[in-house]
């Protein structure tokens, strides 16, 4: 099976965001809910994005 760009770039930055969100876990438990999951809803919107626009040009080229 091959892994596909539209498939492969989100994977790495979805991998990128759990690291990122571990880091930031001491900001969760100081109180800064909003902002904690804030910027990672934000992020997930935008790798949903990438990863729709990505297989879009998937399907456009031969």
């Amino acid at each position: 099976m091959k892994l596909r760009r539209s498939t492969f770039i989100p994977l790495i930055l979805l991998v990128y965001l759990a690291v990122m969100s571990y880091i930031g876990f001491p900001e969760y438990r100081q109180g800064h809910y909003f902002y904690y999951f804030g910027v990672i809803g934000l992020t997930l919107i935008i790798i949903a994005l990438l990863h729709l626009f990505l297989k879009k040009r998937e399907r456009q080229r031969p």
